[in-house]
């Protein structure tokens, strides 16, 4: 498990490129065959990519976490961003196709995975919600063409979705010809986010804008990777060509209002 620390805004100026991606960027969170974890101490998030291989995956329980299971005291939310697969919770299946997402709730033992490639999102739980497929998520339309963010918003757990002690999470997924997601942007001061890059060929990317907002530096992404957006950082981005990503949070609230928008024109 990679372990992430804190941050503060005023560190950000001096950071060269190769220390902002160290800080802030997962580049390598996807590997056949394997589970691999990010522990985040902003808002406690823990982010992880899993590729099965032959045989089903069990979601480790690493040391970090302090526990005798890794749901023992979190909640989980599971998105499927490859071929269709299954993903098993305490002897229950729940198959996934691409996009789809599974909430799995505090108190489960025993979770594997079985084909397809997972990116999960969890966060501390101290109540305990049922775990639940998330099945026809109703589609927000939002931008349009000529801003180049013409987008459909799936919320997945929220709290008029699926229910969840902390966690809010949703996919974007961009319509052709469009690039820019979250324009104007925006900062939640209480709670963390993180995104998932996906839908991307090998050879295009993503720059992703993090930091004040007056502040503002940029991150380059490849498909599959995910970015750490503190509560103080701006978080939005611009393809090389049209993709989809994964947007979750944790903090004080699942408000999904509980923004503060960053005018165009303040962006330095």
């Amino acid at each position: 498990m990679d372990i992430r620390h804190a941050t503060a805004p005023d560190q950000i100026p001096g950071m060269s490129t190769s220390g902002l991606r160290a800080r802030f960027l997962a580049e390598d969170l996807f590997a056949a065959g394997e589970v691999r974890l990010l522990y985040v101490h902003e808002d406690r998030l823990v982010l992880g990519g899993v590729i099965p291989g032959p045989e089903p995956l069990p979601l480790p329980c690493p040391e970090p976490l302090g526990s005798a299971y890794f749901l023992e005291r979190r909640e989980l939310g599971v998105v499927n961003v490859g071929e269709p697969g299954v993903v098993t919770v305490d002897g229950v299946a729940y198959p996934l196709a691409g996009k789809e997402c599974l909430y799995i709730g505090r108190g489960a033992v025993e979770v594997t995975f079985a084909a397809g490639a997972f990116y999960l999102v969890s966060t501390t739980a101290h109540t305990t919600f049922p775990t639940m497929k998330s099945a026809d998520p109703e589609p927000v339309r939002m931008g349009g063409r000529e801003g180049a963010n013409e987008r459909v918003i799936y919320k997945h757990i929220h709290a008029k979705g699926v229910r969840s002690c902390q966690l809010v999470l949703g996919v974007t997924v961009l319509a052709p010809g469009s690039m820019w997601n979250t324009m104007p942007c925006h900062t939640h001061r209480r709670r963390t986010e993180a995104y998932l890059y996906f839908d991307l060929e090998p050879e295009h990317r993503v720059v992703h804008l993090m930091g004040e907002p007056t502040e503002t530096r940029n991150l380059i992404l490849a498909d599959r990777q995910a970015v750490i957006s503190p509560p103080w950082s701006v978080h939005c981005g611009f393809g090389t060509r049209s993709y989809s990503f994964v947007w979750a949070m944790g903090g004080e609230n699942q408000a999904y209002e509980d923004m503060d928008l960053v005018a165009i024109g303040g962006l330095r």
